[in-house]
C-alpha cells in the first residue's frame, strides 16, 4: 500500500520536482498574483470552510493538539475557467476571534491577496512535496476538481500574524500545465 504521507523538502529540488514545475513550487510571492498575470480570467471557487481535524502532518505547524478541530478552507485557484490549483488553509479555532479574524469574512476572495497586503503578516519557508494518491489532500483535490487526477505536486509554507500561525498549502492541478511558468 502506498504511503499516504506527503515527504515536505525546503526545495523543489530536493523534493525531486520536474524542472518545468520548479518556477510554481519556489515562488515566494503570492501565487494568486502569478496565476493572475497569466491568464485573463481568474476566480476563486470556495470547496468548503469547516471546522474538523487537520492532517496529520499539520497539527504541530499550527499548534493545534491530536485529535483537535482546526478551521480548515479549501478552494480552486480558477484561471480561464480550468482549475489550476488547489489551496488548503489551516489555522487554530481560537485564532479566528484574534490574530487571524479576517480570514472567517474572506469568503470567494482570494487568501493571498490579503496575505501579501498585510505588513504584519510574516511568511515562513517554502516547502515542496511530490503529494501521493493516498494522501488526503490528493483525495480532496480530485474531489474538488470533479476528476481523478495524476501525481501531484505542491507546497506550502506557515504565515504568522500576531504571533499565530496559518498553514496554507497549494496543490498544482494539471491545468497549471496552460500557464506559462
Amino acid at each position: 500500500m502506498p504511503s499516504p504521507l506527503a515527504h515536505w523538502k525546503p526545495s523543489a529540488t530536493l523534493a525531486g520536482a520536474p524542472v518545468w514545475l520548479h518556477p510554481w513550487l519556489a515562488d515566494s510571492g503570492s501565487l494568486t498574483a502569478r496565476i493572475m498575470a497569466r491568464c485573463q480570467r481568474f476566480r476563486v471557487q470556495v470547496i468548503r470552510e469547516i471546522h474538523a481535524r487537520p492532517h496529520l502532518d499539520e497539527h504541530a505547524l499550527i499548534d493545534v493538539p491530536l485529535g483537535r478541530h482546526a478551521w480548515i478552507r479549501e478552494v480552486l485557484l480558477i484561471a480561464d475557467d480550468q482549475p489550476v490549483v488547489f489551496a488548503h488553509s489551516v489555522l487554530r479555532l481560537q485564532d479566528l476571534t484574534g490574530a487571524w479574524h479576517m480570514a472567517r469574512a474572506i469568503g470567494s476572495r482570494p487568501l493571498g491577496a490579503a496575505l501579501f497586503a498585510d505588513p504584519g503578516i510574516q511568511r515562513g519557508d517554502l516547502h515542496a512535496a511530490r503529494i501521493p494518491s493516498a494522501h488526503p489532500l490528493h483525495r480532496q483535490a480530485s474531489q474538488a476538481s470533479g476528476r481523478a487526477l495524476p501525481l501531484l505536486w505542491g507546497r506550502r509554507s506557515r504565515f504568522t500574524r500576531l504571533g499565530r500561525p496559518l498553514l496554507v498549502t497549494e496543490v498544482f492541478l494539471p491545468g497549471i500545465f496552460d500557464l506559462p511558468a
